[in-house]
């Protein structure tokens, strides 16, 4: 929520005013002084909220495959973010790099297990 309400609040800066309305694809809203509608598989009822979602998702493979050249030993090439049991190991075996997400529960046993 908070990375959405982040995102939004950086568009609608950007743009200088608010939208009438955000469409957002889910079950629940950011907590922000910006009109808000939730769709439940918005993806796939709503052509602008798809659109958005494959934007979202070639721009994190991307991301992945950028991360795989800096840290190969994590497959990120491979699991583009997910934890497959390939990823976890990794994060077993290599601990986390300062890109993996503290707040995610296999991150945080991975550092608690290393001491990092």
């Amino acid at each position: 929520m908070l990375a959405m309400s982040r995102a939004i609040e950086g568009v609608c800066h950007k743009l200088g005013k608010k939208p009438d309305i955000t469409l957002i694809d889910g079950n629940r809203c950011p907590n922000i002084d910006i009109p808000m509608k939730s769709i439940i598989q918005g993806d796939n009822l709503v052509k602008e909220i798809s659109a958005a979602s494959i934007l979202a998702k070639v721009t994190r493979d991307r991301e992945m495959l950028r991360l795989h050249d800096e840290y190969p030993m994590y497959g990120f090439n491979r699991h583009m973010g997910y934890p497959t049991a390939m990823h976890l190991e990794a994060l077993k075996l290599h601990g986390p790099c300062v890109f993996h997400r503290r707040s995610y529960r296999p991150v945080r046993e991975a550092l608690e297990g290393s001491n990092r």
